[in-house]
């Protein structure tokens, strides 16, 4: 074989096009803030995200506490729910419980 054959190399990290987005900036306290909680239906998400939620109403007082399911774990949220959660919300948890 000649040494052409030999000069590909593939790269298996892949590349990823992406707009770089600020995070949201942080509130200085929680207290009095309305705390969404999003279970994403993965197996042990729910139980996490609950027992999260009550060690945060622990240390600060919340408006409310509002808790959303998605549909499935393996697919985006509708639309629909997440402007519904951006609008009843001030901040929100979600985490994946695997």
């Amino acid at each position: 074989m000649s040494d052409a054959a030999y000069a590909i190399v593939f790269d298996p990290r892949g590349r990823v096009a992406a707009e770089r987005v600020a995070p949201a900036p942080r509130p200085a306290a929680l207290d009095g803030l309305r705390l969404g909680v999003l279970d994403n239906t993965k197996w042990n998400a729910g139980r996490l995200l609950r027992k999260t939620a009550a060690l945060l109403a622990e240390h600060a007082r919340f408006a409310a506490v509002n808790y959303y399911r998605k549909e499935s774990f393996s697919q985006p949220a509708d639309p629909t729910l997440l402007a519904r959660i951006a609008a009843d919300n001030d901040i929100v948890l979600t985490a994946i419980g695997d």
